[in-house]
């Protein structure tokens, strides 16, 4: 996938990530495992033959960069704020506070291009949207610097800032054989960085993708076409993992499992995020869950090992789950 792993050569053309797009509606009440918090929405249709996965990182494993929008935001209502509008600056807040939720799932850039518009709708003169990125990085890197410095010192262990679970399920994945891969919306460089602190690297080795500045040039779709296309394989041998939509939209569209991770990042309380949950679901997630505490049931359910109990689900269109 390019030199030292980059994708930034996986296809010939440009690629821009598609926007968020509802298939179906979530329901208010789903169909869980026996003693667990796996909620199943679809039976997976091709258990136990999974040979790649694919990992979202920031939210999906790493926590990182938890509490990012309270960085994103106020910064941008600032820009907004210089164009001298006369919105007020808690309107200004729920405008992109709406936009940036909307976005969440692409690459970073995404949502400063959106800014880049947002402030030329207001008579502004905007720059470049890679300056902003730059500005969000500086101000996001001042926030999570202890978190870094603590794993990079060992005064913070991996598993205080990875989803709970994260790493048992990924010994077991890697001890069933299938190989793992790492793709991100956050620049190429910090995922490496974040991964290696974290420990991930291991598990990853040189499949670990992320954004580029020429963010047409990377998508996680293109990092899927190139599994399929280098392994000879077909969807249905995909399964992967992520709290955003992107992924999920992405491994749904090529036949793949998708698994929801409806992380509570701040509280890490078990619980799915509800945002998150309705949000996964409705771009066509298979399953969802908080974290991976369940992690031995969730392989096991996802291997054919066992199977859930016949519940009729109309609404979803199968006769049982």
């Amino acid at each position: 996938m390019g030199k030292n792993g980059s994708a930034t050569n996986l296809r010939g053309h440009e690629y821009e990530e598609a926007d968020f797009r509802a298939a179906m509606p979530a329901p208010k009440e789903g169909i869980f495992l026996p003693g667990t918090m796996i909620e199943v929405i679809r039976v997976p249709t091709s258990p136990g033959t999974y040979r790649h996965v694919l990992f979202d990182f920031d939210g999906t494993l790493s926590l990182i960069r938890e509490g990012w929008p309270d960085v994103m935001i106020p910064m941008m209502v600032e820009c907004l704020l210089e164009t001298g509008t006369q919105e007020t600056e808690e309107e200004l807040e729920d405008t992109v506070r709406a936009f940036v939720m909307e976005l969440t799932g692409k690459q970073t850039i995404y949502q400063m291009i959106r800014l880049a518009e947002e402030i030329k709708k207001r008579g502004g003169r905007p720059l470049d949207p890679t300056e902003y990125k730059r500005m969000y990085h500086d101000r996001l890197m001042a926030r999570i610097a202890h978190r870094r410095e603590g794993l990079r010192s060992g005064q913070i262990r991996p598993e205080e800032m990875l989803v709970p679970g994260s790493l048992e399920l990924l010994e077991e994945l890697q001890r069933r054989g299938v190989q793992l891969y790492l793709a991100s919306g956050t620049d190429e460089v910090y995922v490496r960085e974040e991964a290696t602190l974290l420990g991930l690297d291991r598990y990853f080795g040189e499949h670990i993708y992320g954004a580029i500045d020429d963010y047409k040039r990377f998508s996680k779709a293109m990092v899927i076409e190139q599994i399929l296309a280098t392994h000879r394989i077909t969807g249905n041998l995909l399964l992967g993992f992520g709290d955003g939509y992107v992924e999920i939209q992405n491994v749904k569209e090529v036949g793949g499992t998708a698994v929801a991770v409806a992380s509570d990042e701040a509280k890490k309380s078990g619980q799915p995020d509800p945002w998150k949950r309705e949000r996964l679901i409705s771009v066509g997630a298979d399953l969802v869950i908080p974290d991976y505490r369940d992690w031995q049931t969730l392989i096991a359910y996802l291997w054919g090992e066992i199977t859930a109990p016949c519940v009729p689900r109309e609404s979803l269109g199968k006769e049982c789950v």
